[in-house]
């Protein structure tokens, strides 16, 4: 199993980006080929964070076919339209 987290630190306009995350951004992500599970939260205490997105695949491969997809470059690039705090992205592998 392969993950992809982004971190989100606080945006601009916290309102505007629950809304549009939630409404806009997440049903982008749903149609991202290979797609096993996803999670996020918008209410990460204790953190310089504001949300926190979990994306499973079933390989590393199969996460960068999901991006290189029509799909993963429609994600990539609805990012600025919410996130204006920026983005910081890993993926890693689960034990």
């Amino acid at each position: 199993m392969h993950r992809l987290t982004v971190l989100y630190p606080p945006p601009a306009d916290p309102d505007h980006f629950r809304e549009y995350y939630v409404n806009t951004h997440l049903p982008l992500v749903a149609k991202m080929p290979g797609l096993i599970q996803s999670q996020y939260s918008l209410d990460v205490a204790g953190s310089k964070y504001f949300a926190v997105f979990h994306a499973d695949f079933e390989s590393a491969e199969a996460l960068a076919a999901a991006q290189a997809s029509e799909a993963g470059k429609a994600v990539s690039a609805d990012v600025p339209n919410y996130a204006t705090g920026g983005v910081e992205v890993m993926h890693y592998n689960l034990s």
